[in-house]
């Protein structure tokens, strides 16, 4: 095992330990070349490392933070380090899906979504509110914000279509981990009128997520909320 390789290990396994919490800032690459006694290269890749395995991301002008990773129970974890995670329409490959927009315009980023997207108070996000329809059958309410900074030129078609592959095929992103929490709710009017749930007493899975590119920054916030009877979770955990 080469040293950048060993940093590593030994700085996941104080994450693992609580030794670093989620959303600490980690000491900086001087203080870790003389706690590991190696280079400031050596520490960067081991830094590389743990933002390719989802661990830690890179704040621009602020350093470098642990990801806060939903849940602390074993189950909770393995979801939110699920492998599971090529976006809806990938998930759905070989079915006809199909999106109403319900919205999709600029926003002046709500307290919470500029705390999660890590952008300015002040700053605008692009804001999509849409239904996706598999089958012909409406499965999942879903509300995204996303930067605008380094995620552009989204248009109404591409809202219609697979987001996802447009970050990936047209902006030549890599999308790398998302962070998620799932809990058990009841629909809102609106979302028993868009799911076509009406007056039945049919619950809902929602699922909130954080999602980052390789390199590390925040490209999406999202909430989605699917119809019960349409949900079914796959997950993968890693050690």
């Amino acid at each position: 095992m080469y040293k950048y390789e060993q940093i590593a290990e030994d700085i996941q396994r104080k994450i693992n330990a609580g030794e670093y919490q989620a959303d600490e800032k980690l000491p900086q690459e001087l203080e870790l070349c003389r706690q590991y006694d190696a280079s400031r290269i050596t520490i960067r890749e081991a830094l590389d490392l743990l933002v390719n395995r989802g661990l830690i991301t890179r704040r621009r002008g602020a350093g470098t933070y642990v990801k806060a990773i939903a849940g602390e129970a074993s189950d909770s974890e393995g979801f939110a380090r699920s492998q599971q995670f090529g976006g809806f329409s990938r998930d759905m490959q070989g079915r006809d899906v199909r999106s109403v927009v319900h919205q999709f315009s600029l926003l002046r980023a709500p307290g919470n979504v500029s705390e999660r997207l890590q952008v300015p108070d002040t700053a605008f996000v692009c804001y999509i509110c849409r239904t996706r329809i598999v089958d012909g059958k409406p499965c999942v309410v879903e509300y995204t914000y996303m930067p605008t900074d380094f995620i552009t030129g989204i248009t109404e078609e591409v809202v219609e279509n697979s987001i996802y592959d447009y970050i990936e095929q047209k902006l030549k992103l890599k999308i790398k981990s998302a962070h998620r929490t799932a809990r058990a709710d009841m629909p809102t009017e609106e979302e028993r009128r868009w799911l076509g749930i009406g007056d039945e007493m049919i619950p809902i899975f929602e699922v909130e997520q954080t999602a980052y590119l390789d390199d590390g920054r925040i490209f999406e916030y999202s909430k989605s909320r699917h119809r019960a009877d349409c949900f079914v979770l796959h997950s993968v955990s890693l050690r």
